[in-house]
């Protein structure tokens, strides 16, 4: 694996088609660091859900940049709807995965994924798809326990703060459809 992790012996940053700013779907701005030209391989890639899947799963660019990038890596994750991107690049092809509740249905009638509901994330080794955007922090804490071990993971939630307890968690989880 990656071995222990050093102070300044990560590099996260931010990958768009072009490089430069992308507009989200809501407004916010990002600066790209990287354009899919630029960017130099990643041990760990992590796809966001949002909108802009549904844009990007239909992207051949962005479909050759995943494979490439994925053929190279230690692990590729995805959040939410990201897994629609990884779904559309091959690289779910007979795998199981998990995306938010709300698409598990079209995620299913794809019918290339074994898809597991009712889960926050499923690592498959070298691929670890996350429900939705809490369950990608439960994800992440997985990764950095199987990467660093269990006690920097801890180390890791108690810097962020999460102890989730919900203010409506004796709610049901809502069902698509």
């Amino acid at each position: 694996m990656l071995g222990q992790l050093q102070a300044g012996s990560c590099q996260a940053y931010f990958v768009s088609e072009r490089g430069g700013e992308v507009k989200c779907a809501k407004g916010m701005r990002v600066l790209s660091d990287y354009s899919f030209e630029t960017c130099p391989q990643a041990d760990i890639i992590v796809i966001p859900g949002g909108r802009g899947t549904r844009i990007e799963a239909k992207n051949p660019a962005m479909l050759a940049f995943m494979r490439r990038m994925d053929a190279a890596s230690e692990v590729t994750t995805s959040v939410c709807t990201g897994s629609f991107v990884l779904e559309a690049a091959g690289i779910l092809t007979g795998k199981r995965a998990t995306t938010h509740w709300g698409s598990i249905a079209p995620m299913k009638a794809l019918g290339t994924v074994t898809v597991v509901e009712g889960t926050r994330f499923v690592d498959e080794g070298r691929l670890i798809t996350a429900s939705g955007v809490s369950a990608g922090i439960d994800m992440a804490l997985h990764l950095v326990g199987r990467l660093w071990g269990p006690p920097l993971a801890r180390m890791v939630q108690e810097a962020m703060e999460y102890f989730p307890d919900p203010p409506y968690g004796d709610v049901p989880i809502p069902q698509p459809g």
